[in-house]
């Protein structure tokens, strides 16, 4: 079986810090690999895989402002799609703009839906809808007006996250510094809990960092920047809990997953993916308010962290989802 996987340009492919459609691109093109499929990877010329490299651009536009977004996506999308004939299959890890090639070529394409930026867009899903073929990233993100082969969880490399049972003492902010993401209501949890917090993540949006993150950073609340793996590592296995009280419905969740194969606990707001990644009281407490995330602090002790671990490892694999993925390739090339 020969396929496609075609990730976005906007970082690297795995990412070096920030990047979770192309960290999911790169962990579905690998494991695929694994299980014997010919893959080609399209993505940014700086890409790292074991299969075919398939680039339009040397780096991505995140990380080389010189070039323009939009050129580069069409010259990428269009990349792959000229040559949509070389394979079995297409796998789009690239939102809804792949799709507008899909009634022009033969090739069957099976696209990965990593939530809706907007309800604006749902219309050209729509028009694909009989021609493609949609996959959710949880039950949680799906629209109504669609039609889905199924869910497949985000999977990740589990062997980059190894179990820490005994934490220190502080709560871990870890995620783009956006009001999506809750910074502002996890400083406020912290305090409330007399507990430190670190954060860790790209200043995504300038007012709100100046606004409503810098004036509360002191020795209490410390703003630690972006984590590559190494360091995502370990703030995230010797934190005590990570704190993630988000303020919009979050399509899956890639720290929560990355937390608890640390075997750290969550707490978050019962939002969105939530309830399907957070085992209530066993692998950390779904919450309503800030208050309440104040309150389960002091029954952080009675998770078991190797469960915790042990439960995400079992759900968000790579390679439990490159196997969901084959056996859906599999169904669509009958």
């Amino acid at each position: 079986m020969k396929a496609a996987i075609l990730a976005p340009v906007a970082w690297r492919t795995p990412p070096r810090h920030y990047g979770p459609w192309e960290q999911v691109a790169s962990n579905i093109a690998e494991g695929l690999i694994k299980l014997g499929v010919d893959v080609t990877l399209f993505a940014t010329g700086d890409s790292i895989t074991a299969g075919k490299l398939e680039a339009i651009c040397k780096q991505g536009y995140e990380e080389d402002r010189s070039q323009d977004a939009k050129v580069l996506e069409c010259l990428h999308i269009s990349n792959l799609m000229e040559k949509a004939g070389e394979f079995d299959i297409i796998h789009n890890n690239f939102d809804f703009l792949p799709l507008t090639y899909t009634g022009l070529i033969k090739t069957p394409v099976i696209t990965t839906i990593h939530g809706f930026s907007s309800q604006k867009i749902i219309p050209v899903y729509k028009k694909y809808n009989q021609r493609g073929h949609y996959v959710s990233i949880s039950d949680a993100d799906r629209s109504a007006e669609l039609d889905y082969i199924a869910t497949v969880y985000n999977g990740l490399d589990t062997a980059d996250f190894k179990l820490t049972e005994k934490p220190q003492n502080y709560l871990l902010y870890f995620g783009r510094i956006h009001h999506d993401k809750g910074a502002a209501e996890a400083i406020e949890i912290a305090k409330k809990a007399n507990k430190q917090l670190l954060i860790a993540g790209i200043i995504q949006d300038d007012n709100y960092w100046r606004e409503k993150i810098e004036p509360h950073l002191n020795d209490q609340i410390v703003y630690v920047g972006s984590a590559g793996p190494e360091k995502r590592n370990e703030l995230l296995g010797n934190a005590l809990a990570l704190l993630h009280p988000i303020n919009f419905a979050e399509p899956f969740g890639m720290s929560v997953a990355e937390s608890m194969l640390c075997g750290t606990p969550v707490i978050a707001f019962n939002k969105g993916s939530m309830p399907e990644l957070i085992e209530h009281e066993q692998t950390g407490f779904l919450v309503n308010t800030v208050d309440e995330g104040v309150d389960v602090i002091n029954n952080i002790p009675s998770i078991n962290r190797q469960y915790c671990h042990d439960s995400a490892a079992s759900k968000f694999s790579k390679e439990k989802m490159a196997e969901d993925y084959f056996k859906l390739y599999e169904r669509i090339l009958g």
